[in-house]
């Protein structure tokens, strides 16, 4: 009679089976239980990765509210903040997004890499740094002066992919959905007037290698940086939705924008009208065609669809930086201070000194902590001696930095 017993589901006697569970009308096997699992299981699982990604998309910061939250901690630079802004959105939209739906499948949203211009010191790094620490993804800096082409001298561009690994502790999934942000990326320019026996080979070369890491692709990665070798075992790390953010102050590029323009413009523009086209107005009309003429090439621009221009800063903005900032220097002295017990106050003529002398040297809001610095150190020193109370005001500051 056992001999007779099989499953009711696939028709398999106990014999072909590993076992059989018996109920009350019937009787199902090991096979059939696995096979109804696996069913229950990823029908569970797609449920559930459905509902993350509503609620992950419901938890993104609309551009509004980006734009808000790097307010708190950077001055000024509205267009800037707007565009990088709705980039931002837009991007990580596009990875919550499943575009893989039989309904979207004719429709593949493009990477929006951005690409910031503007002098040292204006906040290109704190707005990439301010992004990262809203939407709580790895963020990773890589120097483009430290890149040249494979077999020279230096680091290959996978090397920037490396560092966003370490970041996070080699966690894959999650360096695929972070921000790296290409500083000087400016210095990896096509070199003009460069002699032929001369190879390019932290130039155009480098642009080259960059390509295929930007737009999105499979990349071999060495896990410790640097160069790569025959028998080093690689990390693979699928670009597509790592969010490039490039800086460069391209100095030199107001010239060919204003030699552009004046050309277009012969005729049509008196003298007078032209001299009052400052720095300013001239870089803010930036295209791609310049872009090109300083030394990059098409399809690394091509790669930076979302170009915006950062201010320079003048000494009402570079006061407000000492001040307002959610983490301003003053603030965070006022905090070092604080946890030892003192009251560090400065006075607002203090603040003018440190800002003009700032605005002297021409490296932005850089050059606040190099003089704050000099500032406070001594103070820091003797941090004992200090009764609860510190003022700051401007003959000391005159004092320390040898104001004239």
């Amino acid at each position: 009679m056992e001999n007779l017993l099989k499953c009711n589901f696939c028709g398999r006697k106990k014999n072909d089976i590993t076992f059989l569970v018996s109920g009350i009308n019937g009787h199902i096997c090991n096979f059939c239980i696995e096979k109804t699992y696996s069913i229950i299981h990823r029908e569970f699982l797609d449920k559930n990765i459905e509902k993350k990604k509503k609620t992950d998309l419901q938890k993104l910061k609309k551009p509004k509210e980006i734009k808000l939250f790097l307010d708190k901690y950077v001055v000024g630079q509205n267009e800037a903040k707007k565009i990088i802004s709705v980039a931002v959105y837009n991007h990580y939209k596009r990875i919550h997004h499943n575009f893989s739906n039989s309904e979207n499948q004719d429709i593949e949203i493009e990477k929006s890499n951005i690409l910031l211009i503007g002098k040292t010191g204006t906040g290109k790094t704190l707005l990439a740094k301010t992004i990262s620490k809203l939407l709580k993804v790895p963020f990773a800096i890589a120097d483009a002066t430290t890149l040249t082409e494979a077999g020279y001298v230096g680091e290959d561009v996978e090397s920037i992919l490396t560092k966003l690994l370490q970041s996070v502790n080699y966690d894959i999934n999650s360096a695929e959905k972070g921000i790296i942000f290409l500083d000087e990326i400016d210095k990896i320019s096509r070199k003009r007037n460069n002699p032929s026996i001369t190879r390019d080979v932290s130039g155009e070369g480098v642009q080259q290698a960059l390509l295929k890491i930007l737009e999105g692709s499979v990349i071999n990665v060495p896990p410790q940086g640097g160069r790569k070798h025959p028998d080093q075992k690689m990390i693979q790390i699928n670009t597509e939705n790592i969010l490039f953010i490039a800086g460069g102050t391209f100095d030199g590029i107001e010239k060919i924008v204003s030699d552009r323009i004046e050309q277009i413009s012969i005729g049509f523009l008196t003298q007078e009208k032209r001299k009052k086209n400052n720095y300013k107005n001239y870089i803010k009309n930036i295209i791609a065609t310049d872009l090109k003429n300083f030394g990059l090439i098409p399809e690394l621009i091509g790669r930076f669809p979302v170009t915006t221009y950062l201010n320079p800063l003048n000494k009402k903005m570079l006061k407000k930086i000492l001040l307002e900032p959610k983490n301003s220097l003053i603030k965070q002295y006022q905090k070092l201070f604080n946890m030892d017990n003192i009251s560090m106050n400065i006075t607002d003529e203090a603040l003018d000194i440190i800002v003009d002398k700032t605005f002297q040297v021409g490296i932005g809001a850089r050059g606040l902590r190099t003089f704050c610095e000099k500032i406070f150190l001594d103070y820091m020193y003797d941090i004992e001696n200090i009764r609860s109370v510190l003022n700051i005001d401007k003959d000391i500051v005159m004092n320390k930095l040898n104001y004239q």
